[in-house]
């Protein structure tokens, strides 16, 4: 078999499309860059959705922690306090046996136990909490001078957070916020061993990276390939959040723009 007839037959089988059986033996190297890519569309549907779904919910988060009302500075707070301290890995687990007694009252909540809406949820709150800290401390560090500047314009409420607020926000907890985009992604691959099931064996990049280490008793070709994924889509978010960056501070000479930093997390 040509590799391009193995990219056909397994390129999307992640999703239920080609080939549905998975090879057995004599696995060859595009077999394995094929299905571990296939399973890393999986990963980037957990990362995407998570972030886009996150930023809202952290942006309440932190304006929440900031009021100074307690009946929205406190739940924030706790909120916030849970899922940062408590593991990512924990939560899956806690979040699995859930879903699971509510199906078992409620049919409706069949497709909570899915990896695809279940683990999704989970990472959902868990970036969100991380997220919103990011944002709270963004909002603390807001110059003064910003928001005598909207005062002074008649500016006040809805108007002001609108223009000058949130603005401002963004543009200084943007370099973090990408180091968090990153660590998402790359949790993404804990829900392969959480509790939440592959349906079908439509499972995600870790799935295939594990089925071949385990056939071939040799790790040393399919983790390599899977990191090597994981490398290219760390590259596509720095080169996206780089140019989101460029973008927020493009009203800001060259020496004060914010420069994009990362730094290696060895624990969550």
């Amino acid at each position: 078999m040509s590799c391009l007839q193995t990219i056909q037959d397994y390129g999307l089988r992640s999703l239920g499309i080609g080939e549905r059986l998975l090879p057995k033996t004599d696995f060859t190297l595009c077999e394995q860059f094929t299905l571990i890519g296939s399973g890393m569309i999986w990963n980037v549907y957990f990362g995407i959705m998570a972030l886009a779904t996150g930023f809202f919910l952290a942006t309440a988060l932190a304006v929440g922690k900031a009021s100074s009302n307690k009946w929205l500075r406190k739940p924030s707070e706790w909120f916030i306090f849970l899922f940062r301290g408590s593991p990512l890995f924990i939560q899956f687990f806690f979040a699995y046996f859930l879903f699971l007694s509510l199906k078992k009252s409620n049919p409706m909540f069949d497709a909570f136990t899915a990896a695809w809406l279940g683990a999704l949820i989970v990472l959902f709150l868990n970036t969100a909490a991380y997220t919103g800290e990011i944002f709270y401390g963004a909002l603390r560090s807001i110059p003064k001078g910003d928001i005598e500047a909207a005062d002074a314009y008649g500016m006040s409420g809805w108007a002001r957070f609108r223009r000058i607020v949130w603005p401002t926000m963004l543009r200084l907890a943007w370099p973090a916020y990408t180091n968090e985009a990153i660590f998402l992604f790359h949790a993404t691959t804990l829900v392969f061993f959480s509790a939440f099931p592959a349906w079908q064996q439509r499972g995600d990049a870790l799935y295939y990276a594990s089925y071949f280490a385990d056939k071939t008793f040799n790790p040393f070709i399919p983790y390599p390939i899977l990191a090597f994924y994981f490398i290219l889509l760390t590259l596509v978010i720095v080169g996206v959040f780089g140019l989101i960056n460029k973008c927020l501070n493009r009203h800001l000479p060259v020496a004060r723009q914010a420069k994009m930093r990362f730094k290696l997390n060895l624990a969550r």
